[in-house]
Order: C-alpha cells, then structure tokens, then sequence
C-alpha cells in the first residue's frame, strides 16, 4: 500500500503542478493580450482550468493521505466553475455594448498585427456613438429574426 499511496501523492503534485502552469500562462495571456475581449479569454479561460487542476490535486491528496473529503473544496471547485465564466462573459459584453475597441487584423496579409481601432485615437464620443450603432443593429436584426 506504501507505493500506491505514493504513486497517487505523486498525481497530486502532478495536478498542482500543471494548474500552477496553467495559471502562469494566464498571467502572461493577461499582459500580453491587447483588448478587453482577449483578456478575459485569458483570465476566464485558463484560470478556470489551473483552479481546476489545483483544487482536484488537493482533494485527491487529501483523500490519499488523510481519508477525509473536503466539502469546502468540493463546494469551492464548483462556484469558481460556474461563476468565472459568466462574469467573463458580462465583463466582456459590458466592453462590447460600451465600445470598447477590438483586436482587429489588418486586410493586408503582410501587416496582421495592426491595432486599427487603437490608431484611430477615439474619443470617448466616438466609441459611444459606434456602441449605439451596434447596439441599433443588433435591435433590428433581432426583430427582423423574430418578425415584430
């Protein structure tokens, strides 16, 4: 049984291990990232999956070497799964309906890394004006999809 324990204490740090990994990475992706979009793709995303791996390693070590589930744990791995990405998705549909610019390529091939919308120095205005536009558009195409 002493190997046994052993193998599944290794799975354990295993587990931590690639969710700290997995949370770096989303740290990075939180610099890196040029939009508010990306950025809670990264933020959502990635550390959904490191909370994730962190948290089952846990259980699986507790469960290994002290013979108790963890409600709280369990209870924990649960909100963090349910909760993070809906407010990512609010967070990013609050940017979207504000105008907040995206990340957009340039239709040259040569020039793909080209912020267009961070070039053209908005004003608080301007993104204002586009969000209602958008906003419009989308009104209209809802009614014309639902025929009212």
């Amino acid at each position: 049984m002493p190997t046994i324990s052993e193998i599944v204490n290794l799975i354990a740090a295993i587990m931590l291990f690639l969710g700290s990994i997995i949370a770096l990475i989303s740290a990075i992706g939180l610099i890196k990232f040029q939009d508010v979009f990306l950025r809670s793709h990264a933020a959502t995303k990635s550390s959904t999956l490191s909370v994730l791996l962190t948290l089952v390693g846990v259980i699986v070590y507790f469960v290994s070497a002290q013979g108790y589930v963890s409600v709280r744990l369990i209870l924990a791995l649960v909100f963090i799964n349910l909760t993070s990405p809906v407010g990512g998705h609010l967070i990013s549909r609050a940017a979207y309906r504000t105008g907040a610019y995206m990340y957009r390529k340039n239709d040259n091939v040569g020039n793909a890394n080209i912020l267009l919308s961070a070039n053209e120095k908005s004003s608080f205005e301007q993104l204002k004006e586009r969000a209602q536009k958008r906003e419009q558009l989308r009104q209209q195409r809802y009614k014309e999809e639902n025929d009212y």
